[in-house]
């Protein structure tokens, strides 16, 4: 399954500056020889003054930038690995999604052929649930659980991936578990 690359369009229609001149006032500023947090503060000092939230559009227009140039492919991270997401909607409030999401990993030791590093953590807030567990592998996982109106939106976001390869085959993973956790 392809990841996505970023979305310029959104980038245009929120900033009102389209990709052909962000990239042209990125590299007037040196892009091409900016670090991730550099470029994305460049982008940063570029956003329109009334725009909303201009921190994660800076952010946005400098993964953009990098997979435009071809330094990052889409669904990779600054530090060069990978991570996605998945989620699902399911019926329940954000204790029972929580006892639902426990109770479909189970008690089991593998996980996609990678074994759980110590246990898995459980936390929470008044909006939010959390399960988070690290893999043999390096990578981790952190299932965030919210209210989604009377449903709970329950998304899995793996990181610290070795490549988008092995992404899929987490991502096949999650789904498979979150169908579990919805019956």
């Amino acid at each position: 399954m392809a990841i996505k690359g970023s979305n310029i369009e959104a980038i245009a229609k929120a900033t009102g500056t389209g990709w052909d001149q962000w990239v042209s006032r990125l590299e007037a500023g040196g892009a091409s020889e900016l670090a991730h947090k550099p470029l994305a503060s460049l982008a940063y000092e570029m956003m329109p003054a009334k725009l909303s939230n201009p921190g994660w559009w800076a952010q946005s227009v400098a993964i953009a930038y990098e997979q435009h140039i071809g330094r990052r492919v889409p669904g990779q991270s600054s530090d060069g690995t990978f991570k996605g997401s998945v989620s699902a909607t399911m019926a329940a409030d954000l204790d029972g999604a929580l006892a639902r999401w426990v109770e479909a990993v189970g008690v089991r030791t593998d996980f996609n052929g990678a074994q759980l590093v110590g246990e898995a953590s459980v936390s929470g807030s008044d909006r939010w649930r959390y399960w988070k567990a690290e893999f043999s592998d390096g990578s981790r996982v952190s299932v965030n659980i919210s209210l989604k109106g009377d449903k709970a939106s329950v998304s899995a976001e793996h990181s610290r991936l070795s490549n988008p390869q092995v992404l899929d085959g987490w991502k096949s993973f999650w789904r498979q578990i979150l169908a579990t956790a919805r019956k």
